[in-house]
């Protein structure tokens, strides 16, 4: 490793003076049908029941979609109802707390709102997030121009009406961050600092140094908690409730320390359960909190929900490969925003380093399994991410002032992330793909809302960064909006869980004989789970 640091340094200045071009469409599709794992054999297959039945997504969502429910409706006595409320929303992460703070501001009383988290309010990859948050905000771009990036970067498979969406609303979004107190970078003048982010024809990227998620997450947290909105911590959802008249009604909580369930109605009920990063998807690691495990796909599809997208996952191109007890966590992409370019064992750029997410990490899959990247002593991949060069860009403290999390990571190790590359791999990092809503967050099923990493059709089949951030702010925001007008007409029949008891009966039909359970709430990472993946992903 250390001879080849050698040859990159060797080779720097010439690097820097050697731009690499975009690909054309064409060499696009190409690198990503050998070298993406959406194109893999053995990666995805088809479910064999519910509503999508005969659509292909990735193996281990299918895994959870053909489990028995994790709730025998026999288990749970649906005449004692232990809270009763106007709103239930399931998931404390960004887009379950915004939407609780847009229904009390949308007049559903705050005592009338539920947030049920999983983990504690904040535990979710809302917090994680690093790079920033998309918004065409400045008269050079526009709203427009952001929709054809996000449509182009998803392949032209996104919900129009949702990439639309996302990009109109970002603007006001970023407005009412700042009226919370959410501190963006900002220039001398006092203008926002935006960057470049891979697949994008402006710098839109606002960002708060490489800890934007967790202080936007702050923010809006610290709102949600000044109103006392009421939260539920450590009683995951493991069910939705529906009624007689085929509305979703609230949702069956499990208190993870006392084994209690809770009975729960609600008028309205917003999805809010965040990724599956945690099923480590075609066997790559994560950059995705411990609760990310796709349990809101699982209760969505029980009640019809339907599910698009899902043959495809987001591979982050540059997750840790170096030192072993931080690989697959995230190296922002805003690294490669500031200037530092991956370049292969032999110290040479391969791909042009602001290429879409996914186009990028079929570049560094191709690199190592053709033989030019780095393994290490444990059997990791990788190849190098050379960022002394933003140093020679923009001056010496720039990694410090606009990196410090990313340079306190390395530091941890002995790493300095300004004198020496890092060695990054592709890691599993997104949900693409999700409950199918429209552009009032409906899903299918009467008083079902979803928002966030949880739903599918805003990004089609690959997602450019910043716009997660984006997501849940925008969809979150819709969620809480829609979800108060729903409530003012809405009127909850009498509680059942029969859906469960027909979608065993279709289990069983279908010939599908399983002792799995889901949701499965937490990952599993002992015995046969705990082996290295490193291996699998060349």
């Amino acid at each position: 490793m250390m001879e080849s640091i050698k040859i990159v340094e060797e080779k720097r200045e010439r690097n820097m003076s050697k731009a690499i071009k975009p690909m054309s469409l064409k060499d696009r599709e190409e690198i990503l049908r050998k070298y993406h794992p959406d194109y893999m054999e053995g990666t995805r297959r088809e479910v064999r029941v519910g509503v999508d039945k005969g659509k292909v997504f990735y193996e281990g969502i299918v895994d959870l979609l053909e489990a028995k429910p994790v709730v025998d409706p026999d288990d749970v006595d649906l005449s004692t109802v232990d809270y009763d409320v106007d709103l239930l929303i399931i998931g404390g992460g960004g887009a379950g707390t915004v939407a609780a703070l847009f229904a009390y501001e949308s007049g559903v009383p705050r005592d009338r709102i539920l947030i049920v988290t999983k983990l504690r309010h904040g535990d979710a990859n809302s917090m994680m997030a690093q790079g920033g948050i998309q918004a065409a905000d400045r008269p050079e771009d526009s709203p427009v121009l952001h929709y054809l990036d996000i449509y182009g970067g998803g392949h032209f498979t996104n919900k129009p009406e949702l990439a639309r969406a996302l990009a109109l609303d970002a603007p006001l979004i970023i407005k009412w961050h700042e009226e919370l107190g959410v501190m963006y970078d900002r220039m001398e003048n006092g203008e926002f600092q935006e960057l470049s982010g891979g697949g994008t024809c402006r710098n839109r990227l606002h960002s708060c140094k490489d800890y934007s998620g967790m202080e936007i997450m702050r923010n809006i947290r610290d709102r949600a908690r000044n109103l006392e909105i009421p939260v539920l911590e450590f009683c995951p959802i493991v069910e939705l409730l529906m009624d007689d008249k085929g509305q979703v009604a609230g949702g069956i909580a499990f208190n993870l320390e006392t084994y209690e369930y809770y009975v729960i109605r609600a008028k309205a009920t917003i999805l809010a359960t965040g990724g599956s990063g945690r099923l480590h998807l075609a066997n790559y690691p994560t950059t995705n909190h411990y609760g990310a495990t796709g349990d809101g796909l699982v209760m969505a599809y029980h009640v019809g929900a339907n599910l698009i997208d899902l043959d495809t996952i987001q591979i982050h191109p540059t997750g840790d490969a170096y030192p072993e007890p931080i690989v697959g966590i995230l190296s922002t992409e805003k690294i490669r925003g500031l200037g530092a370019i991956p370049v292969n064992a032999n110290g040479d750029p391969f791909v042009f380093p602001l290429e879409p997410r996914d186009v990028e990490s079929a570049a560094l899959i191709r690199e190592c399994r053709e033989g030019r990247g780095i393994v290490t002593p444990t059997g990791m991949p990788g190849v190098w991410l050379d960022t002394p060069m933003i140093e020679i860009i923009h001056g010496e403290g720039t990694i410090a002032e606009k990196l410090a999390g990313e340079l306190r990571k390395f530091n941890r190790f002995g790493i300095d992330m300004t004198k020496h590359p890092i060695l990054v791999y592709p890691t599993l990092h997104y949900q693409n793909g999700g409950v199918e809503i429209n552009e009032k967050t409906e899903t299918r099923i009467p008083g079902l809302f979803a928002a966030g990493e949880v739903t599918g059709g805003v990004h089609g089949k690959n997602r450019l960064m910043g716009n997660s951030l984006l997501d849940y702010n925008v969809f979150g925001r819709r969620a809480g909006i829609y979800a108060a007008k729903y409530i003012k007409k809405a009127k909850t029949g009498k509680l059942t869980l029969d859906h469960l008891k027909k979608y065993n009966k279709m289990l069983e039909q279908a010939g599908i004989k399983t002792e799995k359970t889901a949701p499965i709430l937490l990952p599993e990472y002992r015995g046969e789970m705990a082996i290295s993946r490193s291996l699998d992903i060349l």
